[in-house]
């Protein structure tokens, strides 16, 4: 009878490290996802025949776990897919394509803190374009940005 207890102890530990191995490989799968899920959707890459200005923009609302992300496609030449493209690229165009120069707008904007992150990537100028930057609210976001972030009517 201690030969048998022997074994099924064996065996009983045996399923007990798969066991735990499977646990172990499903909150590792659970975790992968989580943070896949924390970084904003990727609308799909823009074609890579694309000839021109042109940016893809997103917003992000609410902290860095977000998925609140609202992103569209800002061509310059013409000025099209964009709520307002012409202004926008208006805007790009006085400040060379770089977002962190179009000049800030004086307004007053509420001390609430709603974090808003923006980001921009694509061409400008024959030349790529990077942003991001996260604002204290969506007020100093379109007084820092212009209409390059407005999404919306």
């Amino acid at each position: 009878m201690g030969i048998g207890a022997s074994c099924a102890d064996a065996q009983a530990m045996t399923n007990t490290h798969k066991a735990t191995a499977a646990v172990r490989a499903c909150l590792l799968t659970v975790c992968a996802l989580i943070v896949a899920g924390s970084v904003p959707a990727r609308a799909a890459a823009p074609p890579e025949s694309l000839a021109g200005n042109w940016l893809y923009v997103t917003v992000t609302r609410g902290d860095a776990r977000s998925s609140d992300t609202r992103g569209t496609l800002l061509l310059c030449d013409p000025p099209q897919g964009h709520a307002h493209a012409v202004r926008a690229c208006e805007e790009l165009r006085a400040a060379g394509g770089d977002i962190g120069r179009i000049p800030p707008k004086e307004v007053y904007c509420p001390m609430i803190y709603a974090p808003v992150t923006t980001s921009a990537r694509g061409e400008w100028g024959g030349r790529a374009v990077r942003y991001k930057e996260t604002h204290s609210n969506s007020c100093v976001m379109a007084a820092r940005t212009g209409s390059v972030f407005a999404l919306s009517d």
